[in-house]
């Protein structure tokens, strides 16, 4: 996918928010005006609240109070970046200390907090920053569903190598490639890197199902190292199954990925049963509530590429799961990198 461009000024708005959407995120386009100017523009708005829902098409946690200070104290207006990045480090609402929880730079503002529900992300970049970078952006402007198609020819020269660090998930197979899993699973209160991207090397997508199977440590029993995802994608999967998608569809209706998630995949107290372990997990875990409506979960799996936008309820919406291997990476290199990115960091250009 290739990232947007504008010859005139202009500003994308991203938001990184459980609540929106399918992919968790919300784009905006500003054109006319640039990263220091629409702060400018807001200065002394008389209801910052409503402007800024106004402008970006959401409400922005934290993101008015900038301006409502701005206000009330007077404050002049930031001639340049640098005052910019002060007024907001002094007078911008966050959930932390603006030196791990801001950044600014003279054509991007990010920052990062929290509503003491979910994490959220939010950005604001010229028009040039993404354009500079689509290998860490890409997947901000991507919208549902990824693209699956696999044009890239394999050879030496197009293989895909991670610019972030993966967890190895199993030992190499073996085989040719690699496949990585992306697992942005909302976990109570913690939504943004909560599991590092895992690889399974020397097996495709095509082959992940048997190497899932082949994880076990016993029947019934994964690997405990794994991540709960894993653990219960693996155990999900009948031994007929050929690829990961009828495992897939089991998931969504596993009611660990469902409501406040605290442990998917519960350890049991001693002396329980576990001769069925799936089943004795499940009953372990609390009943699907009833605003869970697994039916409206999207999923689709192609040869090289499966994606889950996973509906947990209500409130919350929607999680996400991506299992691509490197032939589709090779294809699609700046998003592969930019949705890899994404897992491991709340900012993409840190």
């Amino acid at each position: 996918m290739s990232v947007p461009c504008c010859i005139i000024p202009s500003v994308y708005f991203v938001y990184r928010s459980h609540y929106e959407g399918p992919l968790s995120k919300h784009v905006r386009h500003l054109p006319g005006v640039g990263v220091l100017d629409w702060f400018r523009l807001g200065w002394t708005v008389e209801d910052p609240e409503e402007w800024v829902e106004e402008q970006l098409g959401v409400d922005v946690y934290g993101l008015d109070s900038i301006f409502e200070e701005a206000v009330r104290r007077q404050l002049d207006p930031p001639r340049d970046w640098r005052e910019l990045h002060d007024l907001l480090c002094e007078h911008l609402y966050l959930e932390g200390e603006p030196e791990t929880h801001l950044r600014v730079t003279e054509h991007s503002v990010r920052a990062y907090t929290d509503d003491d529900e979910v994490e959220l992300a939010y950005f604001l970049l010229d028009d040039e920053v993404p354009a500079a970078a689509p290998d860490r952006l890409a997947y901000l402007f991507q919208s549902w569903p990824l693209p699956a198609e696999v044009t890239a020819p394999e050879s030496p020269d197009t293989a895909f190598v991670p610019a972030v660090p993966t967890q190895p998930a199993m030992p190499p197979a073996g085989g040719a490639g690699a496949t990585y899993a992306v697992l942005l699973t909302f976990y109570d209160g913690a939504s943004i890197a909560t599991t590092p991207a895992q690889v399974f090397p020397g097996v495709r997508l095509p082959g992940l199902a048997a190497r899932l199977r082949a994880g076990l440590v016993a029947p019934g029993r994964p690997d405990p190292d794994w991540p709960p995802e894993l653990k219960v994608l693996a155990l999900l999967l009948d031994p007929a199954d050929e690829s990961i998608e009828p495992a897939l569809r089991r998931a969504v209706e596993w009611p660990g990925f469902h409501g406040p998630i605290w442990e998917p995949w519960p350890e049991l107290p001693d002396g329980a049963d576990d001769t069925d372990p799936v089943a004795a997990r499940r009953a372990a875990l609390p009943p699907m509530p009833a605003d869970a409506h697994p039916d409206r979960s999207l999923l689709l799996v192609s040869a090289h590429l499966a994606q889950l936008a996973m509906y947990t309820d209500e409130v919350f919406g929607y999680q996400q799961w991506f299992f691509f291997d490197d032939l589709w990476a090779g294809s699609h290199p700046d998003l592969a990198q930019s949705l890899l990115r994404y897992a491991s960091h709340w900012d993409p250009l840190g």
